[in-house]
């Protein structure tokens, strides 16, 4: 007998009602690139414990003590994650100073950029770097 092969994926400090209703929601999900979109999500979860998941936006999106990066589910072509520091623009944030030696990051405004992985895998430890250096501002 043939077992479902499911997407999945315990996110850092899994266990908590995000990651199910993002398990929920991805089991749903029409995307061409579903199966990238599912290594993002391992890869912004592995980065600290303190990470967790949930749905906002109608997209997969990661917290610390709030929201911070919202996987980007119109582009159909590549994986976009949007990174943020809440819903509302901070007065209160002058510059951030993230590293972005492979070029990913476009910068929206100066709270929130948008982060391009192209490919999944060979951007891995780049994506992981920055999830690591934006968590510090949130």
């Amino acid at each position: 007998m043939k077992t479902k092969k499911t997407t999945k994926v315990r996110a850092a400090g899994g266990g908590d009602s995000g990651t199910h209703e993002v398990d929920a929601f991805m089991a749903g999900l029409d995307h061409p690139l579903k199966d990238e979109i599912v290594e993002v999500r391992r890869i912004i979860g592995g980065v600290s414990p303190a990470i967790r998941e949930g749905i906002k936006w109608n997209a997969p999106s990661f917290r610390t003590s709030e929201f911070f990066a919202t996987i980007h589910l119109r582009a159909r072509d590549k994986i976009q994650i949007v990174f943020h520091l809440g819903a509302k623009a901070r007065d209160d944030v002058q510059s951030m100073a993230i590293s972005d030696p492979c070029g990913l990051i476009t910068w929206l405004a100066k709270d929130r950029c948008l982060v391009t992985v192209g490919d999944v895998a060979a951007n891995k430890a780049a994506l992981a770097a920055i999830v690591r250096q934006w968590i510090e501002y949130v």
